[in-house]
């Protein structure tokens, strides 16, 4: 998250730094006002009026920081989310215990190709991803590009994510869902454009409504019946 390489990643990464300043110097703030009303006070000095600190430093200061982080979290979100931005590739994601299963399309719509547990994205296109599940509540994440979204079952949600650095990464479910969650990882591939549909040539080619088989490249064994009688 501190290496983002993406557009999204990197309006958090602005966001966060944004905040750890703005309460450092409350904090430090805080801290001025306790020495101030700590220290002894001078002889012959007027009376302190203590809901004078109460009323700023307890119900404006806090306020107006919220507030302002309110209005700049709501103008930043949609370049976190790229609502509005076009997309220029499309790849659906469906997540079950313990998998990941992409299918990619392109601009007709179309299956192009399908990988597990192995994410290949193109350098420098905005992709459109269709996030769902198929059992237990998932969530789709991979720091160095953007924030964390829930795969739902039932549900499709979408998220628009940019790679502008052809860096190894990694995504991962941040969802607690069974007892292989840690083991719910992928790597992410960033290939140049014209290199994705020969990657995706390498994978074999399985029909949609196929469930993956068991030789997925992290390892990990299809769905077991039964297995979310482990979840929590």
């Amino acid at each position: 998250m501190l290496a983002p390489a993406g557009p999204a990643a990197a309006e958090i990464a602005r966001g966060g730094w944004l905040m750890t300043g703005l309460f450092t110097v409350v904090w430090i703030g805080v801290l001025a006002l306790l020495w101030h009303t700590l220290r002894r006070r001078e002889p012959g000095a007027a009376p302190r009026r203590p809901e004078r600190l109460i009323l700023w430093g307890g119900v404006v200061l806090p306020v107006v920081v919220v507030a302002a982080l309110l209005v700049y979290g709501t103008m930043t979100s949609a370049r976190v989310t790229g609502v509005g931005e076009e997309p220029d590739a499309v790849i659906d994601v469906t997540a079950r215990q313990w998998q990941w299963h992409f299918r990619y399309r392109d601009a007709d719509d179309r299956i192009i190709g399908e990988s597990i547990d192995e994410l290949a994205m193109p350098l420098g296109r905005m992709v459109e991803f269709r996030i769902t599940s198929e059992d237990v509540i998932h969530s789709f994440w991979i720091p160095r590009l953007g924030g964390k979204i829930d795969a739902i079952p039932g549900r499709v949600h979408t998220l628009r994510l940019r790679a502008d650095r052809d860096t190894p990464m990694r995504g991962q479910c941040a969802e607690f869902c069974g007892l292989e969650h840690a083991r719910m990882v992928f790597p992410v591939r960033i290939v140049e454009p014209d290199a994705l549909e020969g990657w995706l040539a390498t994978r074999e080619p399985r029909p949609a409504d196929e469930p993956p088989s068991a030789d997925a490249p992290a390892g990990r064994a299809p769905p077991r019946h039964g297995a979310s009688e482990n979840v929590l």
